[in-house]
């Protein structure tokens, strides 16, 4: 049984990610600030994890872990300090201690500047587009993990339907259940490995969708 470290999981995206690995029987260590947070069970631990820490200390929580799922966001509030360098840190870390699998959560369009100014939606966020950036750049270029990149459009709390399009031309929509279910299915898809993709909710079932990376 594999043990994946999540960063980032009482967000949004990150507490369906750890529901999801546990329904798949994965052991899960919860890295968040506040451990308290997290109902801890026989598959499931949480630890303190400070993106502001050093490396050293960053990489101290990650010995036990067989494989990374960063979901972290500040919700705009520490784009630099957290969604920018803590993720940056956070592969740095994760390099020191062995782990090579290493799946993040960034968002469409990311690592094309030039479409930022023509979807609405993302002509709100720039700072946040930069800070998504400099990371997944960071994570392909600087790193030798084996990453998978996930781009999602818009998150909702509309119910998953389990189906998907991926690299829509309009990111749209995406259900935050589907959402994570595309983040840990793709830990055991060699395919997707020094992949990035995007994904919007659609009408293709996600295992077939990924089997096409």
């Amino acid at each position: 049984m594999k043990t994946v470290f999540v960063a980032g999981a009482t967000g949004r995206v990150g507490s369906k990610v750890v529901d999801k690995l546990l329904e798949n029987n994965y052991r899960v260590i919860a890295g968040v600030r506040n451990p308290e947070l997290i109902q801890t069970g026989q598959q499931l631990m949480a630890v303190h994890l400070d993106l502001h820490d050093s490396v050293a200390k960053i990489k101290q929580v990650l010995k036990n872990a067989d494989a990374v799922i960063c979901t972290v966001g500040s919700g705009g509030k520490d784009l630099l300090q957290t969604d920018l360098n803590g993720t940056v840190k956070l592969m740095q870390a994760t390099e020191l201690v062995g782990i090579k699998r290493y799946v993040q959560l960034s968002s469409a369009y990311a690592l094309n500047q030039e479409m930022w100014d023509k979807i609405p939606a993302l002509s709100e966020l720039t700072d946040f587009n930069i800070a998504k950036y400099y990371s997944d750049r960071w994570l392909m270029h600087m790193s030798h993990l084996n990453y998978t990149i996930v781009q999602p459009g818009s998150l909702t709390e509309t119910p998953g339907t389990g189906q998907i399009k991926l690299n829509p031309h309009d990111p749209g929509t995406n259900s935050i259940e589907d959402v994570a279910d595309v983040l840990v299915s793709v830990l055991e898809l060699p395919n997707t490995i020094k992949k990035v993709f995007m994904m919007s909710n659609g009408d293709q079932k996600i295992s077939e969708a990924l089997k096409l990376i």
